[in-house]
């Protein structure tokens, strides 16, 4: 759908007159909501833990079903995904599996009285604001129609039904909450909320490789996937916090998605009884970026992976990933793990780009400090040969671009120590200069927003995604990854040379051997 097809739908209800318009909102948010080197983004001025906003929804009042807690066992070696292994049933125990992998609990930590979740993706802040939607449709053990996944108690509570498809399909719909985020990140909370969610689509990618399953996008515009998740019915959300319709993700080749739901049930629970602040900005960025962002025609040649050293298996790498709190800034990530982090990225060369339809938009920079057989220094990995020539028109002219590996679009821009630098743009953490290297996600931005605004949620979700895939071939590894959302924006682009809105950045990562804390206590998943 193009950016003037958008606006139609979109005027009204922002209350503007063109995509254009809606362009410029997007592009107002993004620029309010940087970081300086001398002042942050619009957030609360006080945080109280105590009154931290529920970080699990549940309705009452629905049919609910207990998962199977049991997993299968999932032995499939992680270099082996994505595997070409029979499609496993439509059964309660696939569905299970899947959400165990994707969105379910992983284990609790627990530290001086407070405990608290991990899931099988990471989340800014641990605030996780996506909330999980199964429509099942002849799914042995699940009643036909639209459920809620809880993920603490993983269990699905069945909220419609009555749907109008009769054929055989699984989907997973998800929506945000923004508040989850909003009550500690203030205004930028919209874009943690979006690559929250790329990191969400990136592990169900995953799963559903270890399924045998093959994972696709929908396209529907936001008003269609707020009525197929019953977000729509605001009278049932009088009083509680609104969820704001995401993505659709269909599983094989579903049978047409189920609609119209004749017959619905329950109540939303209330996550937060007091809350001090309001952010109107997020909600006119919320507006703006709705629609639909369909498949650009052109996408590149699909790469292969590099080998992998790890034999751990897939289902084990997926359930212990972690986001590290600390590294050592003492070891060196070894080449060949540092090259095969990298091929994974690329279009083709990991499940999560069978899932994306979109030519790669994304792009990482990075800050190496401790790589074997690498010169420290600034790198860029271009994941497109025409983006390659747009960054080298855009980045300083005084960058040198010489390759830096005989099969990776890997080149080096300038050598130096980066670890300090790496510091200080990443809003003073230590775990951006103790890492082995530090990347930007820098994307593409003018041409797609002005395109599309709706781009904008699609460009976050494809960095939440590259920084998924990092986290896992890094703990495959026996390393570890870490998502860094606050960063200098600015800076940023001055270090690389960028003198307009053409290229972004808008996620930093980490990678480095962690540094765990004994003081924790780790508890299981699931009784």
């Amino acid at each position: 759908m193009t950016g003037t097809a958008l606006s139609g739908s979109l005027a009204v209800e922002a209350g503007m007159d063109t995509s254009a318009d809606l362009g410029q909102t997007v592009r107002d948010y993004h620029q309010r909501t940087k970081h300086h080197l001398d002042r942050y983004a619009a957030g609360p001025g006080t945080l109280d833990w105590d009154a931290q906003p529920d970080p699990f929804r549940h309705w009452t009042d629905t049919e609910t079903l207990a998962l199977p807690r049991e997993l299968p066992r999932l032995d499939i070696a992680w270099p082996a995904l994505p595997n070409k292994r029979p499609a496993a049933p439509l059964t309660v125990e696939s569905l299970s599996t899947l959400l165990r992998l994707s969105v379910g609990i992983t284990a609790w930590k627990e530290y001086a009285g407070s405990r608290w979740a991990l899931r099988a993706h990471p989340s800014s802040g641990n605030l996780h604001p996506t909330e999980t939607w199964v429509i099942a449709s002849g799914v042995q053990g699940v009643s036909d129609g639209l459920h809620h996944y809880h993920s603490r108690l993983h269990r699905l509570e069945r909220r419609a039904w009555g749907g109008t498809s009769d054929t055989p399909g699984l989907w997973l719909g998800f929506s945000s909450i923004p508040w989850r985020e909003a009550w500690k990140y203030g205004e930028r909370a919209f874009r943690y909320c979006q690559l929250d969610l790329g990191h969400v689509l990136a592990a169900v990618s995953y799963a559903a490789a270890l399924l045998g399953w093959r994972a696709q996008l929908s396209n529907l515009e936001s008003p269609a996937v707020a009525a197929c998740l019953g977000l729509d019915r605001t009278a049932d959300f009088s009083g509680v916090e609104a969820e704001e319709p995401e993505i659709i993700v269909a599983f094989e080749a579903s049978a047409p998605l189920p609609a119209d739901w004749s017959h619905f049930a329950g109540q939303p629970s209330l996550l937060d009884p007091r809350p001090l602040y309001a952010w109107p900005v997020i909600e006119e960025v919320t507006a703006a970026t709705r629609g639909a962002f369909v498949p650009t025609e052109t996408r590149p040649p699909r790469a292969a992976p590099l080998p992998s050293t790890s034999t751990r298996p897939a289902g084990e790498v997926i359930l212990t990933r972690r986001s590290a709190q600390a590294f050592d800034g003492k070891s060196v990530l070894s080449h060949a793990t540092f090259r095969r982090l990298l091929s994974c990225l690329l279009p083709g060369a990991s499940p999560v780009w069978n899932l994306w339809p979109h030519a790669p938009r994304v792009h990482p920079v990075l800050l190496v400090h401790r790589v074997e057989d690498v010169v420290p220094g600034l790198y860029a990995l271009p994941r497109s040969d025409a983006t390659e020539a747009a960054l080298r028109e855009a980045l300083r002219s005084e960058f040198t671009w010489q390759a830096a590996d005989r099969d990776l679009p890997l080149f080096q821009l300038m050598q130096a120590g980066a670890a300090k630098t790496a510091r200080t743009l990443s809003c003073h953490q230590d775990i951006a200069s103790h890492s082995a290297f530090t990347l930007m996600f820098v994307a593409e931005f003018a041409a797609p927003i002005a395109e599309n605004p709706a781009a904008y949620r699609a460009l976050h979700w494809e960095a939440g995604m590259l920084g998924h895939v990092v986290t896992l071939e890094a703990e495959a590894a026996g390393w570890r990854g870490t998502g860094i959302g606050c960063f200098f924006d600015d800076a940023d682009h001055e270090v690389l040379g960028l003198s307009d809105t053409r290229f972004q950045v808008l996620y930093h990562f980490a990678v480095g051997m962690p540094v765990d804390d004994s003081r924790l206590l780790t508890l299981p998943a699931y009784a």
